[in-house]
């Protein structure tokens, strides 16, 4: 039995979410598997999975200003970003002889690769997208990134190679040598998507770092307590006790059955444009409301191009108001993606020959 190491990154729960189906194929492959997570990624993921042992492996844990660029921000903690990368890539060579480990599959952790054994990259961001002023920081973060990548044996890129693809520029701009597209990734794609009665006008389900997170989480529910509208909100703070509010339903965290339920029962869904969110939303084919996270270029840019395409609309945090984005957003189609689980398998049983 070969075991594999999975682990995603612990910016929002995104990264922890679309690795649920790697894991479920992995372990119907026969494969035995290892998760190592931080914060909110590390108990969702022991809560999907708690037969699979989990250990904790610090991530970057990154705080962002609500005031500035947060690609400026990154740039400015580069030296702490490099230093958890080194750590990472430490112990991961310990990991490696203590759990006599097979492969690693790392989702946006830069360090998780290794001479000894087998390593996978899971992005969907092979080029960053800066904002006009930062313009000059494009080319160092290709190298960056490029580098990076170079040390995994293969990157999966959870998105089709065609041109109706969900990623656009960000994975098919650049085509690097061992990019490998597996197909959208979504949690949701085992569980029945037979129409349910509708219980909600709207689900809002909130991601992301602080403190944007907590800013828009206040900004939704001051909204929310002045409409109308039978809403849930779904606060995407695994661990923390669940809240409420006089005729409002809000769930601190949902597993992902209940929030399938939750999505399906519900006309509209408000969210941020983050990249698992969008394959979800595919995956359902539900209309949604997209606000990107305020100075996330890459939510920016998906945000933009998705209302391009008539999928979804959006609208910035600064200017949103619930009822006229409501009113506006079921003039466009949403995304049906059908799912085609052929191409994650395929990865799986190429990576598990190969080890």
């Amino acid at each position: 039995m070969k075991r594999i190491l999975v682990a995603p990154l612990d910016w929002g729960l995104g990264h922890a979410t679309r690795c649920i189906p790697i894991i479920r194929e992995l372990v119907d492959c026969g494969a035995e598997v290892i998760i190592a997570a931080d914060g909110g990624g590390f108990t969702l993921l022991k809560e999907e999975f708690p037969d699979l042992e989990i250990i904790h492996l610090p991530g970057y844990r990154m705080r962002y200003s609500g005031n500035h660029s947060m690609n400026w921000q990154m740039f400015t903690n580069v030296p702490k970003i490099f230093f958890q990368i080194y750590k990472e890539h430490v112990k991961l060579q310990k990991l490696i002889s203590e759990y006599r480990l097979d492969a690693v599959i790392s989702d946006n952790r830069y360090g998780l690769w290794s001479r000894k054994i087998y390593s996978v990259f899971i992005t969907h961001q092979i080029i960053i997208k800066c904002p006009s002023p930062l313009w000059f920081l494009q080319r160092p973060l290709r190298g960056i990134i490029g580098f990076f990548i170079g040390k995994y044996h293969r990157c999966w890129v959870p998105d089709v190679k065609e041109a109706n693809n969900l990623s656009g520029d960000l994975s098919h701009q650049r085509l690097l040598p061992s990019l490998k597209f597996i197909g959208p990734l979504s949690r949701f794609t085992h569980l029945d998507d037979t129409p349910c009665e509708k219980k909600y006008d709207v689900i809002v389900t909130l991601s992301g770092p602080e403190p944007q997170r907590s800013i828009f989480e206040q900004l939704i529910l001051e909204q929310l307590a002045e409409s109308k509208l039978k809403s849930i909100v779904v606060r995407g703070v695994p661990g923390e006790p669940t809240s409420g509010k006089k005729g409002l339903t809000i769930h601190s965290h949902l597993n992902t059955a209940e929030m399938h339920e939750a999505m399906m029962c519900s006309n509209l869904i408000v969210s941020r444009p983050g990249y698992s969110t969008i394959m979800d939303l595919a995956a359902l084919g539900k209309k949604a409301i997209l606000i990107p996270t305020p100075g996330q270029t890459e939510q920016e840019y998906l945000a933009e191009m998705l209302t391009e395409r008539g999928s979804f609309y959006s609208v910035s945090q600064g200017e949103f108001n619930l009822e006229a984005a409501a009113a506006k957003a079921h003039a466009f189609t949403g995304i049906t993606m059908a799912p085609n689980p052929s191409l994650l398998k395929d990865a799986v049983q190429k990576l598990l020959s190969r080890i």
